[in-house]
This record gives C-alpha cells, sequence and structure tokens, in this order.
C-alpha cells in the first residue's frame, strides 16, 4: 500500500529511534581515511564514478571502482571484498542505488571506516527491501525494465527521463549504452548484516529521484542515523553533481 505523507512523516520519526539501536546516538567519525571504493549498482558499470573518482584523486586519496557482477548478492559482495582485501589502510566505502545493499554487507570489514550511500538502497539485516519499498509510491523508472530472459536493463526511454534526467541527452545515451545488464537472481538476494549500525554513514538523497523515492531515501537515511544531505538532482548525482558527491565522501574521510 502506498503511504500518504503524515504516515510517511510518521515512519521517519520511528526510523530516528531504530537508527540509534546497536551504536551509539551521533556516532563519532572513524579515522581518517587514504582510500575509497566505490560501488555502482543497477543499469550501470564502474565507468559511472569517473567524474567522481578525478576529485578524489585531486585530493589525494587512493580511489577504486568496483567492477559489480550485478549476478547475485553474494557474487557482489565478494566483488567488494576481493578491491577491499587491495587497500593499505583506513578505506571509505561507497555505494550507488542498489549497491547500498552491497555496502551495507561488505561494510562490516574492519578497513572500513565509513559508508556513503548515494541515492541507494539501505536495507537493516535481513530486512525485504522490496516489502519496504512497496510501502511508498512506485518509482516512474521501475515501469521500464526490460527483461532479456533472466537478465533485466533500462530501457531507453526510461533510462534518459527517469534515470539521468538531469544530464544532457548526449552523455545519457552514452551511459545508456554502457549499462551493465542484470541477473534477475540478484533481486531475490537479502543482506545478513547492516554495517550502518556500527560504522560512520553518510547518505546523499536525491531529491528529483525516478528511480528509488526521495521519501523512501529520506527515511533509510534517518533510520541509520546518518549525516544527511539532499541533492537536487536525478538518480545520478554522482554524475550531474560530482562536486557535492566528491565533497560528502571526503568529509567521510576526514579530509574536509
Amino acid at each position: 500500500m502506498v503511504m500518504d505523507r503524515r504516515n510517511v512523516l510518521a515512519l521517519l520519526a520511528m526510523a530516528g529511534a531504530a537508527g540509534s539501536l546497536g551504536r551509539p546516538a551521533g556516532a563519532a567519525p572513524g579515522p581518517m581515511a587514504c582510500n575509497v571504493v566505490l560501488v555502482h549498482g543497477l543499469f550501470a558499470d564502474g565507468s559511472c564514478w569517473s567524474d567522481v573518482i578525478a576529485r578524489l584523486q585531486a585530493a589525494g586519496l587512493n580511489a577504486t571502482a568496483v567492477q559489480n557482477p550485478l549476478t547475485t548478492l553474494d557474487e557482489s559482495v565478494a566483488s567488494v571484498q576481493r578491491v577491499l582485501a587491495r587497500q593499505d589502510g583506513p578505506t571509505v566505502l561507497v555505494g550507488h542505488s542498489f549497491a547500498g545493499m552491497i555496502i551495507s554487507e561488505a561494510g562490516i570489514d574492519p578497513k572500513v571506516s565509513a559508508l556513503v550511500y548515494v541515492a541507494a538502497r539501505a536495507p537493516d539485516a535481513g530486512e525485504d527491501y522490496a516489502a519496504l519499498a512497496k510501502t511508498f509510491p512506485t518509482p516512474p523508472a521501475s515501469a521500464g525494465i526490460v527483461f532479456d530472459g533472466a537478465y533485466g536493463r533500462l530501457g531507453e526511454a526510461a533510462f534518459l527521463r527517469d534515470f539521468a534526467g538531469d544530464l544532457p541527452e548526449a552523455r545519457a545515451k552514452v551511459l545508456y549504452a554502457v549499462q551493465e545488464p542484470f541477473e534477475k537472481s540478484l533481486l531475490a538476494g537479502r543482506t545478513t548484516h547492516a554495517a550502518w549500525r556500527t560504522k560512520p554513514s553518510f547518505y546523499a538523497v536525491s531529491t528529483e529521484d525516478r528511480t528509488i523515492d526521495p521519501d523512501l531515501e529520506r527515511f533509510m537515511a534517518k533510520r541509520m542515523g546518518a549525516k544527511t544531505i539532499e541533492v537536487k538532482a536525478s538518480h545520478l548525482s554522482l554524475i550531474s553533481q560530482p562536486d557535492t558527491i566528491a565533497a560528502l565522501i571526503l568529509e567521510a574521510a576526514g579530509r574536509s
């Protein structure tokens, strides 16, 4: 059932209490990080972080984008764990969109000093994210998913309008051309950990998002007790507003 605004506000208030369970309210920032590992979600590949990476490198950070296989949740988490194993020192783990589930699971790694969610899913351990999402308005992009057997992708019209709506059309078409199809089985996965309960967490809400409902993003950010910013952007704030997203990551890394 879709919630009205009053019910959404009530849920947000409840989330503030729930987010404080398992870690102290206002948890102190982690140690200064020297590495950033960035994870992409559905309808994308690792190159979507290129503009953010350039800014992180200019600030002296070692940045690595994971090529998420988008097959199963376990295999996606394993791809992040392999990259984390190569890092030397405290590392900020960043997830966009579906990758929020991945960093919630992989983020328990002791190297991870902070988590950054960019318009991302942020389930609790064992939570049915799809059921949670159904309590908020269905985002327009959902109707644009096309399946070729076991593999899904976003159709061109929905990609340009609902996924990358604030990007120049020519750039959005290039991103559409390189999107990595996802395996349907990926959507059935559930996390077994919620690293945001024990790690300092940051969240960038996209206020013009048509892929994840902005009020759902606010709910998840509030529940985790994250330092939250609101960005007037489509689902792809990491591309349309890389300065803002890089600044949030630098704050999470103790470099602001």
